[in-house]
């Protein structure tokens, strides 16, 4: 696959600290404002990938001790003291073009950070995009793209494609599409729409009555959504939909391969079309399955700031998870099912893997993201040991970028695909179905007998904004690290 060299794209890969410790969360003292800040400043000082870029964080910021204090003491509030420590984060009057770091962010609970970064959130099971009607339109509309199995929503009546326009009777615009969608709310209404064409081809949402209710409950989104093998011809083809990289999944996507080796499949088809990425480990391991005669070559590379270099780290194909035998297919070819949501850990399965195989990618740009996060704590180490008993503040903070084998990790608009198909919400498709129009294209490349993609005609109407996972923050890419 040859990919576009593009400017650097900054993405997140929020690494997460995952120890083996005593915590002392049953025991929160009174919250202290002024711990919060001084981790705050400590660890961007130390780890933050434009520390050099960010005045207030130089090393010599600070004459003495006291002046110090009297900097932090000025916020009453550690998210304001960490946004105007961020270097050119996204702010009104600037441009996009300007924005560096657009990923970083802070909690005040670690302990929903670390449920959410494992695959599980608050959650109807509703997995949505989110477009505007019309180029220069203020209305956006949802539509869905699958339903979580074993959700709240998977026992009710909604299935993909379904358009909705509002919440809770809400009409969603910029403005607010934001809270209507992110509100903690347990229980809201989403109001449907059916979607027609006028005469001269612009989209028409009409109210159609449906209001569907919905309770958001903890939610473990296992992410192998479909596995299947497709015989066609001389071929069988392995289809795999993945739908996050959760390290707790790993045995179970392992099981997968081993399916498709007693299988015996010639081809393999990687569908990541709403895959927000997850675990650098994860991603790893996945390469691993696919291939296995690189073993112990690099994989993917992290490199920290000018500070820490000592701790910039290299993920190698492996043969095992932990003590378990992955089970590899050796392909030479392999083709990825991407769409603007395919972000992160799933951009490292193709950039990781382009110096070694054949990389077919089908449908759109992915989101590009090439930049590390990790969660830093408030202790001597950043890490949860020891962690500070006064409050639960943490971050997910961008420490390092991230490269292939060959030093390749500059996609600013997203890897390019070799065959644009952009999905549409009128052709949406089932999916797993060889008809499905990303699927059925893939097959297509596989068999010889694919038409021509013709290249699409440009287009103003449901121009895409965001989706389900980005909202909860679940586009990253991290990476577990010891003490």
């Amino acid at each position: 696959m040859n990919i576009l060299y593009k400017r650097i794209f900054l993405l997140i890969i929020p690494f997460l600290f995952l120890q083996s410790c005593q915590d002392n969360d049953d025991h929160l003292q009174e919250p202290t404002t002024l711990d919060a800040n001084r981790f705050i400043w400590k660890a961007m000082n130390q780890l933050y990938l434009w520390q050099i870029n960010v005045p207030d964080l130089a090393d010599n910021r600070f004459a003495t001790s006291v002046d110090f204090e009297i900097y932090l003491n000025q916020y009453s509030d550690p998210k304001n003291l960490f946004q105007n420590l961020l270097y050119n984060p996204p702010a009104p009057g600037r441009a996009s073009a300007d924005v560096v770091d657009q990923f970083s962010w802070i909690v005040d609970d670690y302990l929903t950070l670390e449920q959410q970064l494992s695959g599980t959130t608050k959650n109807s099971g509703v997995e949505y995009g989110l477009s505007l009607v019309s180029s220069g339109s203020n209305q956006v509309i949802g539509y869905v793209r699958y339903i979580i199995p074993n959700s709240d929503a998977s026992g009710k009546d909604i299935k993909r494609g379904e358009v909705f326009y509002a919440v809770n009777g809400t009409s969603l615009n910029l403005t607010n599409y934001r809270s209507l969608l992110g509100s903690t709310d347990v229980n809201y209404t989403l109001n449907f729409a059916d979607l027609t064409y006028d005469t001269n081809n612009n989209p028409v949402i009409t109210p159609n009555g449906k209001n569907l209710a919905l309770t958001k409950t903890n939610l473990a989104e296992n992410p192998i959504l479909i596995k299947k093998v497709i015989t066609n011809g001389a071929h069988k083809i392995g289809y795999l939909m993945y739908n996050g990289f959760y390290p707790s999944y790993d045995l179970e996507l392992n099981d997968v391969f081993a399916y498709f080796k007693s299988e015996a499949i010639t081809d393999l088809v990687v569908d990541l079309r709403y895959n927000g990425g997850g675990s650098v480990l994860s991603s790893t391991r996945l390469a691993s399955m696919i291939t296995g005669q690189f073993k112990g070559q690099i994989f993917d590379e992290l490199a920290y700031n000018q500070k820490k270099p000592y701790l910039n780290q290299k993920y190698l194909f492996t043969d095992n998870i932990e003590t378990t035998a992955i089970n590899s297919l050796n392909l030479t070819n392999l083709y990825v099912l991407t769409t603007r949501s395919t972000a992160s850990a799933s951009e490292l399965i193709i950039n990781g893997l382009d110096p070694y195989i054949n990389v077919i990618q089908i449908g759109d740009n992915t989101y590009g993201k090439n930049v590390a996060s990790v969660t830093l704590y408030d202790s001597p180490t950043f890490t949860k040991t020891n962690v500070n008993p006064s409050h639960r503040y943490a971050m997910q903070l961008i420490v390092a970028r991230s490269q292939n084998s060959v030093g390749f990790g500059d996609y600013l608009d997203g890897l390019v695909p070799d065959y644009k198909l952009t999905e549409r919400i009128k052709t949406l498709g089932v999916l797993g179905d060889p008809s499905e129009p990303l699927l059925s294209t893939a097959i297509g490349k596989i068999t010889g007998t694919a038409k021509m993609i013709v290249t699409e005609k440009p287009t103003t109407d449901f121009e895409s904004i965001n989706d389900s996972k980005t909202l909860r923050g679940q586009n990253q890419m991290y990476f577990e690290q010891s003490n």
